[in-house]
């Protein structure tokens, strides 16, 4: 279905953007209540984390002159640039963006946003064989020796992420806050490349102005999920390759996906539904070489760590203990059940309701004609994986609050969908995208 039997919908995108304005306008209103008749949200600028805090910086001009810049020139020179140009001014800009949003705030305060947690267990850190065998015992709290709440949280290898940093020279919070902040900025480019294998490089070069500029920026460059988001999103695009690619290249390919995906789920217990999204990719291919060669290549991580003495489903098992343990015992599923997709819609920006209402539209016309969409068969199903994945994880309960933060693996695959916007829109929706992450950042001192 080409865009000529969409384009008539853009009534119908309005609407579901002011639906998730309704979405966000009840979870602010309702938070603020609950918050007044003392919940334990633990968010008092709920959905966020974060606190209501007006203010302008010096700074903000270059942040908005960014933005005018993106808005301006970013289609014209995603269409014209040959594709690696594309691909690294691309990520130039994406940089850009991040750095500029999070300098609203200051140098100092972006040094210390990166959660203190991971530093501060460095010093004490045993040897990586012995932090592997005697990491899950620490992950309950109440005892002498017990993880720091974000350490506990995640699987060893992001504790061990941190720790390769200081010991070959790169310490202390600014070296992480510009580490993450760089191979975050990787992230768009590696979902364009994932779409340019699924879909062509029509659609991709669409995407990536969207990908580059919107409040994805201002976790990625303050937070330890930035390098989630990065690993996970090339561990994709390497799966992609490999359903295009033949021989010696998509065999290579295949193995380096599964061997980044499956180092992934020892970054994040989260990541696991991640795998949703790799199964569409591989579904879009339809080919089981890549499946199967891929799989291998995971397991050979799990079995690693779990011959070194890391059991993953035991650390998940005490995690969940642990998370009862502090304030995800404490705040109510039944405000954060929906709340969680308000936060996540601040976090992919405005647009993307609208982006998601085209590609349910496609999905429905394929459905009810049973053919699928030329060159946006693979787009479709990757986004179709992500919502599903978002649900299940709010649903579960162990995702209440942060999500824009947590979720950040999944929202760049979200906002891939504005792709499907007709493309005399994008100018404006881009705006969109920008004025959104231009509010959060100088209205909400976030917590990350």
């Amino acid at each position: 279905m080409d865009d000529s039997r969409l384009r008539d919908g853009t009534g119908a995108d309005l609407l579901a953007v002011t639906a998730g304005v309704v979405l966000l306008a009840a979870a602010i209103v309702v938070g603020r209540v609950l918050l007044a008749h003392g919940v334990p949200l633990h968010a008092p600028a709920a959905p966020l984390l974060g606190f209501w805090q007006p203010r302008v910086a010096a700074t903000t001009p270059l942040t908005c002159a960014v933005a005018a810049l993106v808005i301006g020139y970013g289609p014209t020179l995603a269409g014209r640039l040959r594709w690696r140009w594309t691909l690294t001014a691309a990520w130039a800009t994406s940089l850009a963006w991040i750095l500029s949003l999070a300098l609203v705030d200051g140098w100092a305060r972006l040094a210390e946003r990166l959660p203190k947690d991971y530093l501060g267990e460095i010093p004490a850190a045993p040897p990586w064989p012995e932090l592997l065998r005697t990491y899950a015992d620490r992950i309950v709290g109440g005892q002498p020796n017990s993880w720091t709440t974000h350490v506990a949280g995640h699987p060893p290898a992001t504790l061990g992420f941190f720790v390769l940093l200081d010991r070959i020279g790169l310490s202390g919070g600014s070296w992480a806050a510009i580490t993450v902040m760089v191979l975050g900025s990787t992230a768009p480019v590696a979902v364009a490349v994932t779409l340019r294998f699924l879909d062509g490089e029509d659609l991709a070069r669409r995407a990536l102005p969207f990908l580059v500029l919107g409040p994805t920026a201002l976790w990625i460059g303050v937070s330890a999920d930035a390098m989630f988001l990065a690993v996970s999103a090339w561990g994709i695009a390497l799966l992609a390759a490999a359903i295009r690619l033949r021989g010696v290249p998509g065999v290579l390919a295949a193995v380096g996906g599964g061997l980044v995906l499956g180092l992934s789920l020892y970054l994040s217990y989260g990541l696991a539904v991640f795998g949703l999204v790799a199964l569409a990719v591989l579904a879009v291919g339809r080919r089981w070489r890549p499946l199967l060669v891929a799989g291998v290549g995971v397991l050979a991580v799990v079995v690693a760590f779990t011959a070194s003495g890391f059991f993953w489903w035991e650390g998940y098992d005490r995690l969940v203990v642990r998370y009862y343990q502090g304030w995800g015992g404490e705040r109510p599923y039944s405000y954060w059940v929906w709340a969680d997709l308000a936060a996540l819609l601040l976090c992919v920006g405005l647009a993307v309701p609208a982006g998601l209402r085209r590609v349910l539209a496609v999905a429905g016309h394929s459905v009810r004609t049973r053919s699928l969409p030329r060159a946006k068969t693979g787009t479709c199903a990757v986004v179709l994986a992500v919502m599903v994945a978002v649900l299940a994880s709010t649903l579960s309960g162990l995702s209440k609050a942060e999500v824009e933060r947590i979720w950040l693996p999944f929202a760049l695959w979200l906002v891939a969908a504005c792709a499907l916007l007709p493309v005399r829109t994008h100018r404006a929706w881009l705006a969109l995208q920008a004025l959104t992450a231009l509010a959060v950042q100088h209205l909400v001192l976030t917590s990350w």
